[in-house]
């Protein structure tokens, strides 16, 4: 189809609310409000070195160090969604505690939770960026009573959200998305500065041959999952039969795109190395967004014990193990966690018969 004729995402938002006639039709336009800062942020990357950035060096709630770019993106949503009237408050990875809705701004009945630059550490290199995002309906009584939001309004389990998806910062800009109908991607047409729906009903792949992890974690990595990993690495000799591709971008958005589009599984899994972090990603603004636009595309996505998208969170930003993907994969380690544990085998990549001997 031509470019022309593309559908655009208002046009899609306009479609889809028509399944629902008593809808107000604040939802698509918080949507909307969410794609127009994702532009913006896309053109601020797509600068790179070329942009003028406030300096970076501060520390987030996180610990971790934010770029200046991660400063920029979180003002940037903050700004292009607070004004509207559909918002009770907003949370961010960027931010300790949650954003209140100023004053003179009308209070609505949606949280907004966003990571609003997954994978800045990459930047440098030159690596595709992305933000991820969730909308929640606020609890009753926020409405109700327009009262200040607190962490405790937030934390509901994943498959409470009404939409979530994430913007690709990469060759193109792409909105991928769903308002729990299915999963559609939509590319920037720059031109004209609309996003067109060039991937409509997005399927992952119930089987895949490939499958993504830092495997410089390996000796932190719980049995179960040392299990998985080392029958992928055995390849058509091994106990699964065929051979696998090994990816790892560092980057999640990036790896759940690529897993949208052909398949794999993604584990960033709970590990030994600090007992107080249970695992390296957020459950709110990262792992749960990610789990429903994986489950709406029919794949799957699981901390390795329980699916995703029913962990009741406990804290705003709480950290959790992650595996999401191609379905069969994905309970195959969820069936490894709940086996009896047998004795460790060493990994292939280094046992006797490794890279470095014949």
């Amino acid at each position: 189809m031509p470019l022309s004729k593309k559908q655009t995402l208002t046009q899609y938002l306009i479609e889809q609310r028509r399944r629902f006639p008593q809808a107000s039709g604040e939802l698509n336009a918080l949507i909307l409000d969410v794609s127009i800062a994702c532009k913006a942020i896309a053109r601020q990357v797509a600068l790179g070195a070329l942009a003028e950035a406030p300096k970076g060096g501060t520390v987030n709630v996180q610990g971790e160090a934010q770029k200046p770019l991660d400063i920029i993106s979180n003002e940037m949503l903050i700004r292009q969604t607070e004004w509207s009237g559909h918002l009770a408050g907003m949370a961010s990875e960027e931010m300790d505690d949650p954003y209140q809705i100023p004053e003179p701004y009308t209070r609505g009945k949606y949280l907004l939770v966003f990571d609003p630059l997954d994978g800045s550490s990459n930047l440098d290199v030159n690596v595709s960026v992305g933000s991820i995002f969730s909308i929640l309906r606020a609890p009753d009584d926020v409405i109700d009573s327009g009262r200040d939001v607190t962490e405790a309004d937030f934390l509901q389990p994943g498959a409470t959200q009404v939409a979530a998806g994430y913007a690709l910062y990469g060759p193109t800009t792409m909105l991928v998305l769903t308002v729990g109908n299915g999963v559609v991607g939509f590319t920037l047409d720059a031109g004209i500065g609309e996003f067109k729906l060039t991937h409509p009903g997005i399927r992952v792949p119930e089987d895949t041959q490939e499958f993504a992890i830092n495997t410089s974690n390996s000796r932190f990595w719980e049995p179960p999952v040392k299990r998985y990993v080392d029958e992928c690495l055995a390849g058509r000799s091994g106990p699964r039969g065929k051979d696998f591709n090994m990816r790892w971008i560092a980057s999640m958005v990036a790896e759940a795109h690529r897993i949208l589009m052909r398949g794999g599984v993604f584990l960033y899994p709970r590990d030994t190395r600090d007992p107080a972090k249970p695992g390296r990603l957020r459950l709110l603004y990262e792992a749960n967004p990610i789990g429903m636009v994986m489950e709406q595309a029919g794949g799957r996505c699981s901390t390795g014990r329980q699916p995703m998208l029913g962990v009741k969170p406990s804290s705003l930003h709480q950290r959790i193990g992650l595996v999401f993907g191609s379905k069969n994969e994905v309970e195959r380690i969820e069936r490894y966690h709940h086996e009896p544990q047998t004795k460790e085998s060493p990994a292939p990549l280094f046992a006797e018969r490794s890279l470095f001997r014949d």
